[in-house]
């Protein structure tokens, strides 16, 4: 599963894993893809060099990536208590009457949130950078649009490759122009921040529009015959996420959740804005269809109202409360119904693809049979 890109960057297998989880990451890049670690958790620098100590060292030598979420314009003087200042009272009682209608216990006195939505800011996603160039990463990716130029000319300083997610040919060619090297093209089925179009059509249009740079092709993407379908689309890899959240290596914490995920069916999911003020693909629970009813206040553009729900969501998530407990997910959650390795998984997908090429083979006159 070679392609020119994975040459570029010496893996073996042109599959490229974005995770929150360091030890998924690491196993992904063990196995020969490209693991990309999820910064948006860490707002505390030290906790990003504790991770990518620890990357160095289970990776073997072997690439890796870092993934941040920094907005393309700087906005200047704004703290994070300014941004707190300008949720409304209607809805902080809204999330107060969701949460104690469904029972969900206070956290204990002095206990901070274990979620916040800090990391969106510019200022965490910089000082994340300031960490993760002291380490040999090969690719910084950004899910939310094209860097700040300087940031895209400090990576090449580096000799880092720069990724940017796009969910339409016109974000492409935005990137293009913005001196990025690779375009992941982010279907509608994908899990979190996604556009309205889907993969099939996305893929082929934003190949097009940015040729000769090369696109990953992500969202809905679970199956070493969808891999191939997405290289078929012209994309020189793929970009995986939700795959990950139900291997043995991940670390929800909640085994409720992860039952929730093995049980899900592909149309179990909803782009919804209740959790970052974007639509964003996510489990629908209770929790989703109290914020998307009319009769409520509606979700807060973002950042506001990952602010505002912040601590329902910790709360939510340290006493699992089943009917409100979700996360981003991708439609491809009705195909992951077992727990296995994230070598199991690349198994699978290596042998499905092996496969499909296989049958395009003898379709095409090229294979025996």
């Amino acid at each position: 599963m070679k392609t020119e890109l994975s040459r570029t960057l010496g893996i073996e297998h042109a599959i490229f894993g974005f995770t929150p989880f360091p030890a998924v990451a690491a196993a992904i890049t063990r196995a020969g893809g490209f693991g990309v670690l999820g910064a948006v958790r860490y707002t505390a620098p030290d906790d990003l060099a504790r991770d990518l100590d620890w990357m160095q060292d289970h990776t073997d030598g072997l690439p890796y990536g870092l993934d941040v979420v920094m907005p393309a314009k700087k906005v200047e003087g704004v703290s994070e208590a300014d941004v707190e200042a300008m949720i409304p009272a209607e809805h902080r009682e809204f999330v107060r009457a969701t949460l104690a209608k469904h029972g969900v216990p206070e956290l204990a006195e002095g206990e901070a949130s274990g979620w916040r939505i800090t990391g969106w800011m510019e200022q965490v996603a910089r000082s994340q950078l300031d960490v993760a160039f002291d380490y040999p990463i090969k690719l910084l990716a950004n899910a939310l649009g094209s860097p700040p130029a300087d940031v895209v000319a400090r990576a090449h300083g580096h000799g880092v490759l720069v990724a940017a997610l796009a969910g339409s040919a016109r974000h492409a060619r935005h990137h293009a122009d913005a001196g990025i090297d690779i375009v992941v093209a982010q279907g509608y089925e994908a899990g979190g921040h996604t556009g309205e179009i889907a993969s099939m059509v996305l893929t082929p249009e934003v190949v097009d529009a940015v040729a000769p740079l090369p696109v990953l092709a992500a969202g809905g993407i679970g199956s070493g015959e969808q891999i191939a379908a997405g290289l078929a689309l012209g994309a020189q890899g793929v970009w995986l996420g939700s795959l990950w959240l139900t291997t043995t290596e991940a670390e929800l914490h909640s085994r409720a959740l992860t039952e929730k995920l093995l049980a899900a069916g592909s149309g179990d999911t909803v782009r919804s804005r209740a959790l970052t003020g974007k639509p964003a693909r996510q489990l629908r629970t209770e929790w989703t269809d109290a914020w998307d009813d009319p009769a409520g206040p509606g979700p807060l553009p973002m950042p506001l109202q990952g602010l505002l729900v912040a601590e329902a969501v910790s709360r939510i998530q340290k006493y699992e409360v089943t009917p409100l407990l979700g996360t981003p997910v991708g439609q491809i959650v009705g195909r992951m119904n077992t727990e296995r390795s994230v070598r199991q998984v690349f198994d699978e997908l290596t042998r499905g693809f092996e496969e499909a090429v296989d049958r395009i083979n003898r379709i095409a006159g090229r294979g025996e049979g």
